[in-house]
C-alpha cells in the first residue's frame, strides 16, 4: 500500500551527520533540536517521496504516555497509516508533522510542544494534567521505515492514567510495566524495542 499522498516535515540527512549521528537513542536532544527546529533546516516534501528517500529524515514525534511505574501500549489495527507496523506494538503515540503544522516551525520550541499535544490528542484523549518533556531523539539506520525518520521522544507524565483512544487503528490501550512489556518485547515495533531497553533513563 502506498503511503498517504500528504507534505511531511523533513530535514536533510547530511544535516543530521552534520549534528553527529547516531544508532538507537542519544540523551542530548538540545544538540540537535535548534538546529533541526530552526526555520531554514526544515521544509515540506510529498509523503511518498521522503518515504523512499534516505537523503532525508522525517521529523516524527514520539510519546511515550507514562503513569507512575507504568506505560501506554497499544498494538496498531489495520487502519494504521503506516503499513509496515500494521499489528506490531507500540509503546510511541505520535506521527508525521503535516503541511498544515508549518506555521509552529517559524516558532519557537513551545510551539512545536503544542503541535505535537494535537498530533497526540488525534489518537488518544487524555482525561488528566500531564508533563510534557523532550528527553531524547531516536535513530534506527537498520529498518528501511528507520533510515527515513527521526524520532524525537517525549515522555508525557500523567497525574491519572485516564486515557482512551481516537484512532481507529489504536488497539487494546492498556498501561503496563517494564516486566509487562518486556514480556512482550518481540511483538513491539522497533522504536519502542529501543526506548523499552532504556526506558528507566527515558522516565527518569
Amino acid at each position: 500500500m502506498n503511503p498517504p499522498n500528504e507534505n511531511v516535515l523533513v530535514v536533510k540527512r547530511e544535516l543530521f551527520d552534520e549534528l553527529g549521528s547516531f544508532q538507537g537513542l542519544s540523551f542530548e536532544p538540545e544538540k540537535y533540536l535548534k538546529a533541526i527546529l530552526s526555520r531554514g533546516s526544515n521544509f515540506f516534501i510529498p509523503r511518498p517521496e521522503a518515504e523512499n528517500d534516505p537523503a532525508y529524515k522525517q521529523i516524527i514525534p514520539y510519546a511515550l504516555i507514562a503513569f507512575e511505574e507504568t506505560v501506554l501500549h497499544y498494538v496498531r489495527g489495520k487502519k494504521a497509516g503506516e503499513q509496515r507496523l500494521v499489528a506490531k506494538g507500540s509503546i510511541g503515540i505520535g506521527g508525521h508533522m503535516n503541511e498544515t503544522d508549518e506555521s509552529l516551525f517559524a516558532l519557537d520550541e513551545q510551539a512545536y510542544r503544542a503541535g505535537v499535544e494535537r498530533e497526540v490528542n488525534e489518537e488518544i484523549k487524555i482525561d488528566t494534567p500531564f508533563e510534557d518533556r523532550i528527553v531524547a531523539l531516536l535513530n534506527d539506520d537498520s529498518t528501511e521505515v528507520g533510515r527515513v525518520h527521526l524520532g524525537i521522544v517525549h515522555i508525557f507524565k500523567l497525574k491519572e492514567p485516564n486515557v482512551q483512544k481516537r484512532e481507529a487503528m489504536i488497539t487494546g490501550l492498556t498501561f503496563l510495566t517494564k516486566e509487562e512489556l518486556m514480556a512482550r518485547r518481540e511483538s513491539l515495533e522497533t522504536w519502542s524495542q529501543i526506548c523499552l531497553n532504556s526506558l528507566e533513563r527515558l522516565l527518569s
